[in-house]
């Protein structure tokens, strides 16, 4: 697993928290989010942890500080995903192979999630592996689309797709392995035009199609451990389920 760097993605506003703080610092169980990923990306990246920030970098690298000694990249401008991945990248040792992606804003991550997630990305190997989630709604989430054998053909936004799209149940949870060389030259391929002028990571599937790369999609459905913060009730959801699972396990 020495051959394994984990980027972390922190640098969000999180506006639609309607709060002061900056996303990844809410906290789940007493801990900020942030740190409960850190946690599990340990579990396949001791050494090789980089957090990318951006809004209130400084006291987002503080809390992470306290507990964790990782590697941070200042993203300048929030210029989205894509870019907030490329920032790290000049970071990562020379002998990372592998690039796992995670989202400092999804606190009930599993380590061994991880760990299989990577486990299947290099057996096969693929260049571009993204954990999807088979979901009861997928309303408001990108569908995956494949092809008969399990290609990864798209990752389809709601607002893009088709009527027979949306009834796809398998969704992106935006974290991704990549082989370090398709993700370094790929990156360079995508591009921002779109309504919000950034730079996407899901982006690279397509890359990854046009290229005939090796895609693999590595399916959960553990939904609640891949679910994202973006609002306060989503807080409360997550804190709700974090507590619900830790009974369950003592």
């Amino acid at each position: 697993m020495n051959k394994i760097a984990v980027i972390i993605l922190a640098a969000g506003k999180g506006s639609r928290m309607k709060s002061d703080l900056a996303k990844v610092l809410h906290k789940v169980a007493g801990k900020s989010m942030v740190n409960h990923v850190i946690e599990a990306a340990k579990e396949v990246a001791s050494s090789h942890i980089h957090v990318v920030v951006g809004h209130q970098a400084e006291t987002v690298q503080k809390e992470i500080q306290k507990y964790h000694n990782v590697q941070f990249v200042l993203q300048k401008e929030l210029l989205g995903t894509g870019d907030a991945v490329k920032s790290a990248l000049p970071g990562l040792d020379a002998c990372i192979e592998h690039v796992l992606v995670l989202c400092g804003d999804v606190p009930l991550i599993k380590k061994q999630t991880i760990a299989d997630l990577v486990s299947a990305h290099r057996n096969q190997p693929a260049d571009l592996t993204v954990l999807a989630a088979k979901v009861n709604d997928p309303t408001g989430y990108g569908r995956i689309i494949q092809d008969n054998e399990g290609q990864l053909l798209a990752i389809r936004e709601e607002a893009d797709a088709t009527d027979l799209e949306r009834q796809i149940d398998i969704v992106n949870t935006g974290i991704f392995c990549f082989e370090k060389r398709f993700l370094e030259s790929g990156l360079g391929r995508i591009q921002n035009n779109n309504s919000q002028g950034e730079y996407y990571l899901t982006d690279l599937v397509e890359v990854a199609v046009q290229n005939k790369a090796k895609t693999l999609v590595k399916i959960t459905d553990d939904v609640e451990q891949v679910m994202g913060v973006n609002t306060m009730e989503q807080l409360t959801r997550i804190n709700t389920a974090f507590h619900k699972t830790s009974n369950e396990i003592s």
